[in-house]
């Protein structure tokens, strides 16, 4: 398992557990493909350490404060100067 420390570090590859805190209310975004998602933005927190996740479709709506959870081949991106932590197309999110 990677540490959230070094998540922050990485690009793709990730795989990291943790607990969901402070996650925001769901919004809807429209895609470019011209639908539209849920979204929510939520922080992974595990030994004092935590990352901003971005939850995605069914992942936005199923965890919710509290859910620990375990992310795999996740990849991080910076966006308004901020690391964030997504499971992405290829990655997995689970409840542990």
């Amino acid at each position: 398992m990677t540490t959230i420390d070094e998540a922050k570090n990485m690009r793709s590859g990730i795989n990291v557990e943790g607990t969901v805190e402070r996650k925001e209310e769901i919004r809807t975004v429209n895609t470019k493909a011209g639908s539209t998602v849920d979204v929510a933005n939520a922080m992974l927190v595990d030994n004092g350490m935590e990352i901003k996740i971005t939850l995605w479709a069914e992942d936005a709506n199923n965890i919710q404060n509290g859910d620990k959870i375990k992310i795999e081949n996740g990849y991080t991106n910076e966006f308004k100067g901020e690391v964030q932590l997504g499971k992405g197309k290829f990655g997995k999110l689970e409840k542990i």
